[in-house]
């Protein structure tokens, strides 16, 4: 991989010894490794443990899943069953004053801005909260209550 001798100055030529070589090999593997790890858990799966209880009998707490993050990376659309997983709101409760009843969003307040911030909360997900739940209703398709 590397050549037995570089130029360091014009003229002046240096060795590389077999034990640099070998740390800058080990280096260059330890690199290559983490960001494959990083784009294998970003866009295709990531392990993951179950919290709440909200899905119980289907998954109880505790449960250890690896999340398929496919169907995000590729097309983004869910179909109607299909387990999901998304951001915990900022906001979690909504007074009567602030809710608005023609257009229910979540509110997501945090926005990291520095490079770090975005890699640990995006892409490690460390201090991220996220809810687990089953899809039931889809962009203009209608539901019915049946109770």
């Amino acid at each position: 991989m590397f050549s037995e001798r570089y130029r360091k100055k014009v003229g002046e030529i240096v060795e590389i010894s077999a034990r640099t070589k070998n740390i800058i090999e080990w280096g260059y593997c330890v690199i290559i490794a983490i960001v494959l790890a990083l784009l294998v858990r970003y866009y295709i799966g990531t392990p993951t443990v179950v919290r709440q209880p909200s899905m119980r009998t289907t998954l109880e707490p505790g449960d250890r899943l690896i999340l398929s993050r496919w169907t995000r990376t590729v097309n983004g659309d869910y179909d109607r069953g299909d387990v999901i997983t998304f951001e915990a709101p900022t906001v979690a409760r909504i007074d009567a004053y602030n809710v608005d009843l023609e257009n229910p969003v979540a509110i997501y307040e945090y926005n990291p801005t520095a490079f770090g911030e975005k890699l640990s909360y995006y892409v490690l997900e460390l201090g991220k909260v996220s809810y687990i739940k089953r899809v039931i209703g889809l962009p203009r398709r209608p539901c019915k209550n049946r109770g």
